[in-house]
């Protein structure tokens, strides 16, 4: 997401106010339980196939958000994480932390084409399209590794200095990224690899998910400390934080609506209207479901995707030995959520 500055402040204000106000709340409109075996991590929606993909552990289900029909899956990971698309070349890019790998695969087909070796703990990735590079961003390692998208091949490492979560393009050129606990955000020359600004986001602490307004060059860092860090990405500075729920993971920007969204652990989902480039307010808080911290929007029908699932109560040796220990996951109950206004 290249941050350029902001050409005419009077239009870009002029575009946001045409922008319809938030209408009621929303809430679910479906429930697909999905099954199978395995926590998760990131969904991607294919916006040009309308699929649904979620990362499962060992794999990545492809589902049909209009029916709650699995398509299909791609194997072969060990802790899977971040998917992106490269839609110039019909491939398909998924993280495998486990074992510091990148699965690339056919858009069309889900048929594996390859896989590289990125770094150690690689997690979130995206595409951008001004470079045709793929990055993924390697808590542990404090890199990101740059993948060529028509190859596969990893062509370079940006040293971060940080571990980092998740990260935007701007689509111009520039590369943006939480670093988790720092609490700021990192600019990435897509075409040098070389960190070109960062600055602290307040009272940010365990950045997580980033979302980008490219138009107005906002970003939307969600914050474990239970705010929305907005940044001016143009400036590199931080605006204003707002309140959120608990255990944020995901974060997204709807550009249709001006809506971004913070999806948390305690089972809500936090919207935040951008009434002005400098100006944001929360709108409402929504019910999920508990533990439902990752999510996807459909741009162009403005839906919400979110995933959870029922849990038993935790080991009683998890207090002593391991207090961080998660419950177990009761059999075949993933479940899918759609909301809607």
């Amino acid at each position: 997401m290249t941050l350029h500055r902001f050409a005419l402040a009077a239009a870009a204000i002029a575009t946001l106010a045409a922008v319809p106000a938030p209408g009621p709340g929303y809430h679910i409109i479906k429930t697909y339980t999905l099954g199978g075996e395995g926590g998760w991590d990131y969904l991607a929606y294919d916006s040009v196939g309308h699929r649904l993909f979620i990362s499962r552990q060992n794999r990545v289900m492809v589902v049909d958000p209009a029916t709650g029909r699995q398509l299909g899956e791609i194997p072969g990971f060990e802790r899977s994480h971040g998917i992106a698309f490269d839609y110039k070349t019909g491939h398909g890019f998924a993280t495998s932390g486990g074992d510091s790998s990148v699965i690339m695969f056919d858009l069309k087909t889900l048929r594996v084409l390859g896989r590289t070796t990125a770094a150690p703990d690689a997690d979130a990735i995206l595409f951008d399209p001004a470079t045709g590079r793929v990055f993924t961003f390697n808590g542990d390692s404090k890199s990101s590794s740059v993948i060529d998208g028509q190859s596969g091949k990893k062509i370079g490492t940006v040293d971060l200095g940080a571990g980092p979560e998740f990260g935007v393009s701007d689509g111009a050129g520039k590369v943006y990224v939480n670093l988790e606990e720092e609490g700021e955000v990192a600019e990435i020359d897509a075409k040098t690899l070389k960190v070109t600004r960062k600055w602290p986001m307040g009272s940010c602490k365990g950045a997580t998910g980033l979302a980008i307004d490219r138009a107005h060059h906002i970003l939307f860092s969600g914050c474990r400390t239970k705010v929305m860090a907005i940044s001016n990405a143009a400036e590199g500075k931080l605006i204003t934080t707002l309140p959120i729920g608990a255990g944020v993971d995901a974060t997204r920007y709807d550009a249709g609506t001006g809506d971004a969204f913070a999806s948390t652990g305690d089972g809500t989902l936090t919207v935040i209207h951008e009434d002005s480039p400098d100006r944001f307010s929360v709108v409402e808080t929504d019910t999920t479901m508990r533990g439902a911290r990752t999510m996807e929007i459909d741009e162009q029908n403005h839906r919400v995707f979110t995933v959870s699932a029922k849990f038993g109560p935790p080991p009683a040796e998890s207090t002593a030995q391991n207090p961080r220990r998660r419950p177990p996951m009761l059999p075949d109950s993933f479940t899918l959520l759609i909301l809607d206004r």
